[in-house]
């Protein structure tokens, strides 16, 4: 079982590549802020890149950071929860109360994630880490997940630096598995 960060689909097939006695790779979800888990993973394949199935009497959505309108199944945005163990603030600090929590108490979870059609949350990164380029938001894991499913990178981090025309862009530091690997190998296949 994983949780604190999301699991890439490259990630979670080279474990079980590794870990062939592995019968199952995980991920769970849930804050401190809500109770703790909010979602159960299903020891299932198929959905194995989910964070899990929402439990019984808790309320979720997927919410556009710019607009804070509700997004349909599929896009991504701010995972926002409604469950009976939400906390009542943050002790002798309104203001970061005020920035979690809606006045309908919904509580942000500042992470970035979507729903599919059949309920399963995907996290894909944490909305603090998301990199603003030309006023779109680009997730760090999602552009590490394609990194790593280059088969001469063997680690990578993402990050993202100042630009005085796009605001930020990303900056990617890569461990290379083959020495021959160049720059711009990395940049043709990433394009």
């Amino acid at each position: 079982m994983s949780g604190a960060a999301p699991l890439g689909k490259d990630l979670i097939e080279e474990v079980y590549r590794k870990l062939s006695n592995a019968k199952y790779i995980v991920q769970s979800y849930g804050l401190t802020e809500s109770g703790m888990s909010s979602h159960y993973p299903i020891l299932d394949r198929e959905h194995y890149a989910a964070a899990g199935r929402l439990l019984s009497n808790f309320s979720q959505k997927i919410v556009d950071i710019d607009t804070g309108k509700e997004l349909p199944i599929g896009q991504k945005g701010e995972v926002y929860l409604q469950t009976p163990s939400n906390m009542m603030g943050y002790f002798n600090n309104p203001k970061a109360t005020a920035e979690t929590l809606t006045p309908d108490n919904w509580l942000k979870t500042g992470d970035i994630g979507y729903l599919d059609e059949d309920g399963w949350l995907y996290v894909v990164d944490r909305l603090k880490e998301m990199i603003k380029v030309k006023g779109f938001q680009v997730a760090p894991a999602e552009l590490e997940d394609l990194l790593l499913s280059n088969p001469d990178v063997q680690d990578c981090a993402v990050i993202g630096i100042p630009d005085e025309k796009s605001g930020e862009v990303p900056k990617a530091y890569v461990v290379k598995k083959d020495p021959n690997l160049t720059k711009l190998q990395v940049e043709e296949f990433v394009k």
